[in-house]
């Protein structure tokens, strides 16, 4: 690819060759500043579900926040109130709760919901560019500045289509096009990989929680016993959780501050059985109260209050830097001797254990709560310590498998989005960029 880099502002009052000035600044000479619609027009041919031929509807609930395809659509049949119907190379954009980005490119017919406007690209503008285009933030800021409604708030083409933008020509906008599809194609291949692992993790999980670490096809071979919480290898012990951990307690009961001593992990920092220190609080404590409070590498932090669906959720405490934990926590403290901290963070967070754990929890209003005495109750397997570890080791590689593509999904995120702006702002050119058509 031959891109080139332009300058933001011109330096001494000079301007670059190929470049001019507009009343946005420093813009490429080729390119024009018009309003949307001067280069899209809406289509609104409207069709009863029950009298069409097409095989396929799209509503917003199809349509993934930022991706460009079509990856799913339900049946016409499904439906009964009036649709657009609309073409392959159609550009659907969804009007309600624009914030959400869903502006998707149709490879095939269809007919959509009408919170989705269906858009056509002009004689000077290419259908796949304005799918890009129409995700970039200065059109995503303009849609959520025009909507109207509180509960369902809705722009418009209307309000839509006078926002001012700047237009390549043609062919650059077909390598626009190109290169973002082709971040795109990763960034989907990537999406595909990561929820292929996370099947494989769930299905060794089941695998190994009820026949040990040994390969699938000897399964059949393995003796098994049955126990209150089900089929177990006939080595392993079922045991109270009270029986394999040093203690429970819960955390410390103090509103977080943006700033103080000490961070505070919270339940929005258990995800997926991991710590994440994301949106940190921060608690003040005199010596004693910290050493109380203080997290320890190893020390199994259980989510005891939350909604129902994620009451529960259990995560491995490993990281080397100082921390304290909050009430709606409990610690567990695993007894090495008996009970491999990263075995029980893996059995505790299994889905057949999470199930089993729900039925613990006290049902209020809006939050569940299972306490600290009923944790300490629960039933878990636990096979012999080198079992135990045969199976961290197994689930630990799967772990580092999925954590290398979701970085590097995180990565095309981010370069999508860099890319995004450069190329629709003429920061990066791709004018000689030589594609196959």
């Amino acid at each position: 690819m031959n891109a080139q880099n332009s300058p933001g502002t011109p330096q001494n009052n000079v301007i670059p060759e190929g470049f001019k000035i507009i009343n946005i600044g420093l813009t490429p000479d080729d390119w024009n500043l018009l309003k949307l619609d001067e280069f899209i027009e809406q289509i609104k041919d409207s069709v009863d579900p029950s009298t069409t031929n097409i095989q396929k509807y799209v509503g917003l609930k199809h349509m993934d926040s930022g991706n460009c395809q079509i990856r799913r659509w339900g049946n016409p049949s499904d439906v009964r109130s009036t649709k657009y119907a609309f073409q392959p190379s159609n550009v659907l954009y969804g009007k309600l709760r624009p914030y959400l980005d869903k502006v998707v490119y149709a490879e095939f017919d269809g007919i959509c919901s009408t919170d989705i406007i269906v858009l056509k690209a002009k004689n000077n503008a290419n259908n796949i560019f304005i799918s890009y285009l129409l995700h970039h933030p200065l059109v995503l800021n303009h849609a959520i500045a025009t909507t109207t409604g509180v509960n369902h708030p809705r722009t418009s083409w209307k309000k839509l289509s006078k926002l001012k933008i700047l237009l390549p020509p043609l062919p650059e906008q077909r390598n626009i096009a190109q290169v973002l599809s082709t971040i795109q194609t990763a960034r989907e291949k990537t999406k595909s990989v990561i929820q292929a692992t996370k099947e494989l993790k769930k299905s060794m999980m089941k695998h190994l929680f009820t026949y040990g670490p040994i390969p699938p096809s000897k399964a059949g071979s393995v003796p098994l016993k049955e126990t209150e919480i089900g089929m177990v290898p006939e080595g392993g012990d079922v045991v109270r959780l009270g029986d394999v951990i040093k203690g429970t307690q819960y955390g410390i009961s103090m509103r977080g501050n943006p700033e103080g001593d000490y961070p505070i992990l919270r339940m929005n920092n258990l995800i997926d059985g991991r710590i994440e220190t994301l949106d940190l609080q921060y608690v003040d404590l005199d010596d004693d109260a910290f050493e109380k409070f203080r997290v320890n590498p190893g020390d199994i932090l259980f989510n005891r209050t939350n909604s129902f669906e994620l009451v529960g959720k259990t995560s491995l405490f490993n990281i080397r830097d100082v921390f304290v934990f909050a009430s709606y926590l409990v610690r567990a403290v695993p007894d090495i001797t008996k009970l491999s901290p990263e075995y029980i963070n893996y059995y505790l967070n299994w889905d057949s254990t999470q199930n089993r754990l729900k039925f613990l929890a006290t049902r209020g209003v809006s939050q569940s709560n299972i306490n600290a005495t009923k944790l300490r109750n629960f039933i878990v397997s636990v096979p012999s310590l080198p079992t135990q570890q045969k199976i961290v080791s197994i689930l630990t590689s799967i772990d580092e498998k999925l954590r290398s593509e979701e970085n590097k999904k995180k990565a095309l995120d981010e370069m999508f989005k860099t890319m995004l702006n450069n190329l629709m702002t003429g920061k990066i050119r791709v004018n000689d960029l030589e594609v196959d058509t």
